[in-house]
């Protein structure tokens, strides 16, 4: 290869030619690499061998540096890393150094390592903070806001890529702008908002066929046709997962691949296209597993369970989704969540403690420009005018020493308190993380089981009904923990939140008992804009639930009235129905009234329990 670079030089020397250096073919690979891949693949190494035989050590790095994101866009990750780390071993270049850090940052990101994501990610953006690169800022600000997405922290996904937005805005970056529309999407896509999300993703393809970029093309269409898929539009869907895997080949981008086969293989799937789903499900799992995107592993998996729980196999359904469960947890740790919460503070309050030695570092400066003016003055003036500027001096600096330590003493607060305020949010999600993924999953495995078992085999008429209770039980328990797990991740519950799921909740109850009518009444003086905290909001729809529950189940009502009123700027809930009522003086409060009574105790809120026999119930609650 050296040979042939000098050949090359003599030649070009020899015709009268000026010999192309070693930085444009750096800047002319890393113009053309994300659309011309094989290209930019020789360019750079054109550029790495030219820069090495002349000794250029900044241009070789930015060799090693280009061909490290060329891997990483190709789905070779760890090349992608040894490459910059190579690149920041030869040149100590900041801009270099921050690109490599950020490169790292992403594939460790595709690797499944998040923690060490945001550790590089961080680092990059401490020197593109120090260089004032504001669109380099705002790229890493973006990928920061994946890694939160990625983990399922949403609020702080959603604040990192806002922060990205418009700095990409004032920049007019339309490709950032691009990225960060379709992050925020995917945010959406989750939270079941398909319709903003649909938007988001649209938006975003139409930026990239505008700017011509195949891989953002081919990303765009995969969340588009993602989005159609949640909204059962499955011939749509199909469309835009196909368009993506054409793209992702065209541009050898194998590492892209697998994502757009497991969406193609779920919604085969889900309508019974089994002969045809196996096939992009073993695609998906090879390529997956070639370029090592723990991710679609993962999805590979889940989908590999779902294909033998349709075929009736469910030895080797169980078998996948056991395989599955492990790839899930050995990507996320229960820890990592804790571990992302303090790499985040630290890196804040190295952030503070810079700004605060600058700070110091600049008053020490004005200091000793006083200090000689006063130097000055003490040589032409008398004693007595000397001891005046020293006791102002001596004044103003325990006065800016006294301020000093007023700031620092209010920055180390706030630290604490936004130190505890993640720890608690972290654990929060942690334990409704953990009651969905474990305890919902396994739940809902065991009504698979018994509905194939009651379906799948002839049972005795009894034991049938006993697996019926049993699995009417079981869904009845999921439906409470999704209401747990509902309350866990608000802060708040406001009164529209309420209402929804208590509307839910009664039509679900109509639906049970055929013969009794439901009547839900709200004033109009009622505050609409009510706030309560997830404790006051859980209990409120508790009491209101085991009331009507009641209801159901001893009054023999054919009515039941759910009424909510505001009377002198208190909240009143009146539970009312015309069933057979009880005599309070006789019978023996139940078990569900006094769980009523300690949860309206817990907020602080009033319960009256009023019957009489022949003449209903009526329970009032108020707050």
């Amino acid at each position: 290869m050296r040979l042939f670079v000098f050949l090359l030089l003599f030649t070009l020397v020899c015709v009268g030619q000026t010999p192309i250096s070693a930085k444009k073919l750096n800047d002319s690979a890393l113009s053309i690499y994300k659309n011309q891949p094989q290209k930019a693949l020789e360019i750079f190494q054109q550029s790495e061998a030219l820069a090495k035989s002349k000794s250029e050590t900044l241009e070789y790095a930015r060799a090693k540096n280009g061909l490290g994101l060329l891997y990483r866009d190709l789905g070779a990750f760890e090349k992608a890393i040894a490459y910059a780390n190579d690149a920041m071993s030869i040149s100590k270049d900041s801009l270099l150094t921050a690109s490599a850090l950020n490169n790292i940052g992403r594939s460790k990101r595709q690797l499944g390592f998040y923690e060490d994501a945001l550790t590089y990610y961080l680092r990059a953006l401490d020197i593109y903070d120090e260089l004032n690169k504001k669109e380099e800022e705002a790229t890493v600000t973006n990928n920061i806001g994946l890694v939160y997405s990625y983990l399922g922290i949403n609020d702080k996904a959603i604040e990192y890529h806002l922060k990205a937005k418009t700095a990409f805005e004032e920049l007019n970056n339309k490709k950032g702008i691009s990225e960060v529309y379709n992050n925020i999407a995917i945010i959406y896509a989750n939270d079941g908002d398909l319709e903003k999300a649909l938007n988001y993703f649209k938006y975003s393809l139409a930026i990239e066929v505008n700017l011509n970029d195949k891989k953002g093309m081919a990303e765009s269409a995969n969340n588009v046709g993602a989005v159609y898929y949640y909204m059962q539009e499955v011939d749509s869907a199909l469309t835009y997962f196909e368009q993506s895997v054409t793209i992702e080949k065209s541009i050898g981008n194998f590492a892209g691949l697998p994502a757009s086969f497991n969406n193609i293989a779920q919604v085969l799937i889900e309508n019974k296209r089994l002969s045809e789903s196996i096939t992009y499900i073993d695609s998906a799992y090879q390529y997956a597993k070639d370029y090592k995107v723990a991710t679609e592993i993962e999805n590979s998996l889940l989908n590999y369970s779902e294909y033998y729980e349709a075929s009736q196999n469910n030895s080797k359904a169980l078998d996948y989704y056991k395989a599955y469960t492990q790839a899930k947890d050995s990507l996320l740790n229960l820890d990592t969540n804790s571990k992302i919460a303090e790499l985040e503070i630290e890196y804040q309050t190295e952030k503070k403690e810079k700004e605060l030695l600058e700070h110091r570092a600049d008053l020490a400066e004005k200091e000793l420009d006083l200090s000689k003016k006063n130097n000055y003055i003490l040589g032409l003036s008398a004693l007595a005018i000397v001891l005046m500027l020293l006791g102002y001096l001596i004044y103003n600096q325990q006065k800016l020493k006294n301020r000093q330590l007023k700031k620092e003493n209010e920055l180390k607060d706030a630290l604490i308190k936004i130190e505890t305020q993640n720890k608690l949010q972290n654990q929060r999600l942690r334990i409704s993380r953990d009651l969905h993924d474990n305890i919902g999953a396994q739940l809902t495995f065991i009504i698979s089981s018994l509905d194939n078992l009651k379906y799948g085999f002839q049972l005795p008429e009894k034991l049938s009904q006993k697996l019926g209770n049993i699995s009417a039980f079981t869904t009845t328990t999921i439906n409470e923990l999704r209401d747990t797990i509902w309350a866990m991740n608000k802060n708040e519950i406001t009164f529209e939140d309420l209402q929804v799921r208590i509307s839910n909740f009664i039509d679900k109850a109509n639906l049970a008992a055929h013969n009794i009518v439901f009547q839900l009444h709200i004033e109009d003086n009622v505050d609409k804009a009510a706030v309560f905290s997830s404790i006051e909001g859980m209990n409120i729809y508790r009491i209101i639930q085991e009331a009507i529950n009641n209801a159901l189940k001893y009054a023999d009502a054919k009515t039941i009235n759910l009424t909510i009123e505001e009377i002198d700027c208190k909240l009143k809930i009146i539970i009312s129905d015309d069933g057979k009522g009880f005599n309070q003086a006789t019978v023996k409060l139940g078990n569900g009234i006094q769980n009523m009574k300690k949860r309206a105790a817990e907020i602080n809120a009033g319960l009256i329990v009023d019957s009489m026999e022949h003449k209903g119930t009526r329970i009032i609650l108020n707050l």
